[in-house]
């Protein structure tokens, strides 16, 4: 009874609530006093709104991100890895294919129980090898054949050629004359012939002789 009577006092005394508003909270004890006397709270004081309107909002709450909370990240943020998020619906743009290592192509093997086709007959020809003959305007040549194909040589030809040199060292001329090969000549083997190569004898007078320097051939 008389704490109520007390707050009546109070809030009569003080005039009427501003804004809406009164003052709630026990009155400190003190010395009487007489009606009409403004006495100020001893405690500190609460206004409470009157009607229902909103509570207020906490400093940083209503309308925003409360402070010291992390940002949201937004939708373009960059995927793990460093690609942009893709918005639903969207169309990704054609890839071009994987690089492909380039082809290389073999020969075909040859089926069981056959044979590779071989190569050709191919001539080497050594150095000619010279010996005296009975007569000047004649010599007795050697030359080997080799053959580095596969295939036989069957048939050709050997071309020397032979110089005329006279009794002081001159080379007065070059003959040319021509023998068979020594046919066949197997291939990977070497032949080796022995041939007389000679020159008509009025091409040699006295005190000069022949010399086979080189010697050439075809084949077939």
């Amino acid at each position: 009874m008389c704490c109520a009577l007390a707050a009546a006092c109070l809030t009569g005394c003080g005039g009427p609530a501003r804004d809406g508003y009164a003052a709630a909270g026990a009155v400190a004890p003190g010395p009487e006093r007489r009606a009409g006397d403004n006495v100020p709270p001893q405690a500190p004081v609460e206004l409470r709104p009157l009607g229902d309107g909103p509570a207020p909002s906490a400093p940083g709450v209503a309308g925003g991100t409360p402070p010291g909370a992390p940002a949201q990240r937004s939708a373009a943020a960059s995927a793990p890895g460093g690609t942009p998020a893709t918005p639903p619906g969207t169309a990704q743009p054609p890839q071009p294919p994987p690089e492909q290592p380039p082809a290389t192509s073999k020969p075909p093997a040859p089926a069981p129980g056959t044979t590779s086709p071989g190569t050709p007959a191919n001539l080497t020809l050594g150095p000619p090898t010279r010996a005296p003959a009975a007569d000047r305007w004649c010599e007795k040549v050697t030359v080997a054949f080799a053959n580095t194909g596969t295939k036989p040589a069957t048939s050709g030809t050997v071309t020397f050629s032979t110089h005329i040199i006279g009794a002081l060292g001159i080379d007065w001329a070059t003959i040319d004359t021509a023998q068979p090969l020594p046919a066949p000549v197997p291939g990977g083997t070497t032949k080796a012939q022995t041939y007389t190569v000679c020159v008509e004898s009025w091409r040699v007078p006295m005190g000069m002789h022949v010399e086979t320097r080189k010697a050439t051939a075809t084949w077939t």
